[in-house]
């Protein structure tokens, strides 16, 4: 019986699933004497654990029809209830700053529930806020370097720029068209190109993305969900990845072009202003919103004027020391619940 067995709140991996999750279990795994279980309701309501680890509890509240969330609904109180009764601290990766917007009042009150009786955050930056009092632990996030490294690589087509993600409204793609649109007119760059990769959220967006870059043969957009391997050649094939999202806190994305040896261009704030400083000044390229072509252009050109060979500093990502810090941030949620439970009064 291993010494400490952890339940996470994602399944068993899928292709789509968020490498994030997958490089955690395998590191939580590789701990000496403990177990790592993927999320099923069976196993999360009916099995035994030390831990109950979460990260984006809004997807265990939501389903694909009426039907389906109420049931999840129900199975997520049973669940918080569980815990509560057999004293199962929940530690909960702090991702989002903020709630999701358009939820029921049904989903609000359970995530607010979750929230308040989760035990020990982890945030993946030190600028995450907590509520006042919380146990926190900051664990930044692991590196992609052994993740991609199975994938071969592109040299960068000079003058590239690329966006490689996720197509969301929030994440600004829509104001990268209309910087690159008006961006390297001169004879300076006569070979600037845009290249615009990942699944969109709805169709609506993709109509305006390819409105937007109508008559401008430099931006191509490919609409549809990336494998591991075509992220790899997308991203190494440009010069720059633009990630002009409207709002920035962790980026998954920044770090995967950065385990890539790909400089980035980032909206300038304090979480991105600390990376800069963590991997190296010329790999974190900053601009104050909102996002303009001269940005662009000074951007690329800055990038240029790193030495050959050059890399960024990802030594403190590895994923050895993220997973030990996990379980000894599990250890500690446990003792926290301990010490409460001996600190309470037998009636």
């Amino acid at each position: 019986m291993p010494g400490l067995v952890v339940q996470q709140s994602f399944p068993e991996p899928r292709p789509t699933t968020n490498p994030y999750l997958i490089m955690l279990r395998e590191a939580v795994a590789a701990q000496p004497g403990t177990e790592v279980r993927t999320f099923s309701w069976r196993r999360a309501l009916l099995g035994r654990y030390d831990v109950f680890h979460a990260h984006w509890p809004e997807i265990l509240v939501s389903g694909h029809s009426p039907l389906k969330k109420a049931v999840r609904q129900v199975f997520t109180l049973a669940l918080l209830l569980k815990l509560r009764i057999t004293r199962t601290p929940i530690v909960r990766t702090a991702h989002n700053l903020d709630l999701p917007t358009g939820i029921s009042r049904r989903e609000t009150a359970l995530l607010r529930l979750f929230d308040r009786w989760t035990t020990l955050r982890i945030r993946l930056n030190p600028l995450t806020p907590v509520p006042e009092g919380s146990a926190v632990e900051t664990i930044e996030h692991g590196d992609y370097q052994k993740w991609f490294a199975r994938y071969p690589r592109r040299s960068a087509t000079p003058g590239r720029l690329a966006y490689v993600g996720l197509v969301r409204r929030y994440k600004g793609v829509d104001a990268l068209i209309a910087a690159f649109r008006d961006a390297f007119r001169s004879d300076g760059e006569p070979h600037a190109s845009l290249t615009v990769s990942g699944k969109p959220s709805s169709d609506e967006l993709v109509a305006q993305l390819q409105e937007q870059a109508a008559g401008d043969d430099r931006i191509s957009l490919r609409f549809a969900f990336l494998t591991d391997e075509e992220l790899v050649a997308a991203v190494t094939e440009a010069e720059l990845i633009v990630l002009p999202y409207r709002e920035m806190h962790n980026s998954g994305g920044a770090l995967s072009s950065l385990s890539l040896q790909r400089p980035v261009l980032v909206p300038d704030n304090e979480v991105n202003r600390l990376l800069a400083e963590e991997v190296g000044e010329l790999w974190v390229q900053r601009y104050q919103p909102p996002l303009g072509s001269g940005d662009l252009e000074r951007a690329l050109a800055a990038v240029r004027a790193r030495e050959p060979g050059s890399t960024p500093d990802l030594s403190r990502r590895g994923w050895d020391e993220t997973g030990r810090r996990h379980v000894e941030a599990y250890r500690r949620a446990i003792s926290l619940v301990s010490r409460r439970r001996a600190r309470t009064p037998r009636v």
